[in-house]
């Protein structure tokens, strides 16, 4: 399994590696969390935790762990404690992350839309595409540039992150705009493998690869559908018309 490079604080392990897996769930632990907050509990146990994000309470423990020591005896872990904690760790605590997008296509204007970034400070900066029908125009406040301009976009803007939401044919280039601009982060939902130096961060999302996944499962779990009964004259000589049936009486005459 690949890693990250979060690393134990002081009050934690220190020198331990936390999974990637491990830091996938933080960001579920925080909403979790915040939903809790919103209705004033001021306490959750690992359990609680667990039960609402499909985990074990063994699970919760061990992830948090790699962070350091969070709860209180008998009471479980302190809700806002543990979310401004976890906030900090995952870098999103009073703090906001450039973002520029390739692609503005269906893809790409949908996740300019996504109110959600903007509360957790991902902020979109700049947004480019080569489509002529699509440069000029303002989607969700951006302005649409070219997408031979985004490097200097880059600079202007000081953008941390880049989102790839581009043709397959055109991502590695588009890629490596974003890399040799200086981003050292990137999100790629083009399902093609990038090539990328060990300096920066790529995070790949596959829909088609989750749907498939899915119907692997699906294809293993679900009841295959019943034979279809057979006919009830199955085997047997199908029955004479009526005409058939009038000639074999009379066999010289007319019906």
């Amino acid at each position: 399994m690949a890693r990250v490079n979060h690393r134990g604080n002081s009050q934690g392990a220190p020198g331990r590696a936390a999974p990637e897996a491990c830091v996938a769930r933080l960001s579920l632990y925080v909403r979790e969390l915040t939903r809790l907050g919103a209705k004033r509990i001021g306490f959750v146990s690992s359990r609680r935790l667990a039960q609402q994000l499909g985990l074990t309470d063994a699970q919760v423990r061990r992830d948090l762990s790699y962070f350091g020591q969070f709860g209180t005896s008998g009471r479980g872990y302190e809700v806002q404690r543990l979310y401004d904690r976890l906030t900090s760790i995952l870098g999103v605590s009073g703090r906001s992350w450039n973002v520029a997008l390739a692609g503005v296509g269906n893809l790409g204007s949908a996740l300019l839309a996504y109110q959600g970034f903007r509360e957790r400070g991902f902020l979109f900066r700049v947004a480019v595409d080569t489509d002529p029908q699509k440069i000029g125009r303002a989607i969700q406040g951006l302005v649409v540039a070219p997408s031979r301009q985004l490097p200097a976009l880059v600079k202007q803007h000081e953008i941390q992150i880049g989102v790839l939401a581009v043709p397959v044919e055109a991502a590695q280039a588009v890629c490596r705009q974003f890399i040799e601009s200086g981003v050292r982060a990137i999100v790629n939902f083009a399902p093609v493998h990038l090539e990328v130096p060990p300096s920066v961060r790529l995070q790949v999302v596959d829909l088609a690869a989750e749907l498939e996944r899915l119907a692997f499962h699906l294809a293993r779990t679900t009841t295959p559908p019943p034979e279809p009964e057979p006919w009830p004259g199955a085997g047997c000589r199908p029955p004479r018309s009526v005409e058939q049936q009038a000639r074999r009486a009379y066999p010289g005459g007319s019906t």
